[in-house]
């Protein structure tokens, strides 16, 4: 039975109680909200992994991608970010590879890693397509679903589906003369272009209970893909990514009423000022559907920088509501992520979700103690409760020439808190019970 079905009986799952653990949550409450769709829990009956939640009251997550291309295939290298993503504090992976054995590559990296892993069915479908028959508009609609199936036995415990692309939102996107930034999304273009070939609907949103139900029996989280997110700030929020997004959401009640987890996924490319609309959109057509949203990338013209104009607009969508967050790395829009790109992303996606934590969970006390060990140049635990502790440690290695070990070289003899102690320590002992 799926995650929602057991929690309809008033079933307790393992996977439940640990959310609640680790959220220090009742469990009630999170058997209450995984029942009515707001929060999932991303698992699989084939395969152990940590248990995460996603969704309303609960920690914004992390997700990191990974993933082969047709021109750079090291399994070892995946294997590598794989374990960096979880070293640094990514909550899911997921696995996007195109090229090589993909099977062999996503069975490798969830053998190293205890995360759930996330998919996205329609790459290894097409890519199967176009080494078998030459071309991704020839794909057999079967493969599509062998594909899908078989990725659930193997223990995947969410898909990115691309549901809500149909005839209509190809339409609306030539009404709307196409777009500054194109269609970004492989799954997206893919399918775009093998539904205009072979003239057909697509088969992931004609038969939408056929999708739903396959998950369902695995206890597979549905992902409802954004293959018209905007590649470009000034697509964003346009009419095209609206209607998929209608679809979608429709979808998640329905999957929801099935007995499948469901989450909406989002831009993709944004401005700061239309964050907040598309959140409570999402969440208004969806009921309270957990929100998964991609980056977003606040700004165009920062190739290099992008997990920084991704951080600055994760940071607001968490304030806002969002529930899940896809990390974006340095080499966005320029090549295949490496594996200290991996950690950059990670972390600087992991630094937004606090960020907006602070304000949706008024989540600070771990930034009123690493205050309090700073005014008392406590230097361990300044690094226990940093975000990336190592390099902290190693930037204060590299430049701690003082003669003081308390102090750094910032400041020197000049350091203003250790100018201070001991003289306002009779009025500091209030603030240090709170």
């Amino acid at each position: 039975m799926s995650q929602i079905e057991m929690s309809l009986r008033g079933e307790f799952t393992e996977e439940m109680n640990s959310v609640a653990v680790a959220e220090q949550l009742d469990i009630n409450l999170i058997m209450r909200r995984v029942a009515s769709g707001k929060i999932v829990i991303p698992s699989n009956v084939n395969r152990k992994a940590r248990a995460v939640g996603i969704g309303k009251g609960l920690k914004t997550k992390v997700n990191a991608s990974i993933g082969t291309s047709t021109d750079i295939i090291d399994i070892e290298m995946e294997i590598e970010k794989a374990r960096m993503a979880e070293k640094y504090g990514a909550d899911t992976l997921m696995d996007l590879s195109v090229g090589g054995d993909v099977t062999q590559i996503r069975r490798a990296v969830m053998d190293a890693i205890t995360l759930p892993l996330g998919t996205v069915p329609l790459y290894e479908a097409f890519a199967v397509a176009a080494e078998k028959y030459g071309s991704i508009t020839k794909m057999p609609e079967g493969l599509l679903w062998d594909t899908i199936e078989r990725q659930c036995e193997e223990g995947v415990a969410f898909m990115a589906v691309h549901c809500g692309i149909n005839r209509l939102t190809l339409e609306v996107l030539k009404k709307q003369h196409y777009r500054y930034g194109g269609l970004v999304s492989k799954g997206g273009a893919c399918m775009v272009a093998w539904m205009q070939y072979n003239n057909a609907e697509n088969p992931l949103y004609a038969n939408f209970d056929k999708v739903a139900g396959i998950l369902r029996r695995y206890g597979v989280v549905l992902s409802l893909g954004n293959g018209f997110r905007a590649g470009a700030i000034h697509d964003a929020t346009d009419r095209v990514q609206i209607q998929e997004l209608i679809v979608n959401c429709e979808f998640a009640e329905a999957g929801r009423a099935m007995g499948c987890q469901t989450m909406v996924e989002g831009p993709g490319h944004i401005p700061i000022n239309e964050i907040e609309a598309n959140i409570i959109l999402a969440k208004k057509m969806s009921g309270e559907a957990p929100f998964y949203m991609l980056g977003p990338i606040t700004t165009d013209i920062a190739p290099g920088y992008d997990h920084i104009t991704s951080a600055i607009g994760a940071a607001l969508a968490a304030s806002h509501g969002v529930d899940f967050l896809c990390y974006v790395t340095p080499a966005e829009h320029l090549g295949l992520p490496f594996t200290e790109d991996v950690r950059e992303g990670v972390v600087a996606a992991k630094i937004a979700a606090h960020i907006g934590d602070m304000v949706k969970l008024s989540d600070t006390n771990r930034d009123k103690a690493i205050s309090k060990a700073r005014r008392d140049m406590d230097w361990m635990n300044q690094f226990k409760l940093a975000i990336d502790p190592e390099r902290a440690i190693e930037i204060r290695n590299k430049r701690n020439s003082s003669s003081d070990e308390r102090t750094c070289t910032m400041c020197g003899k000049f350091c203003a808190n250790d100018m201070l102690q001991g003289i306002f320590e009779a009025h500091s002992k209030g603030t240090d019970k709170q």
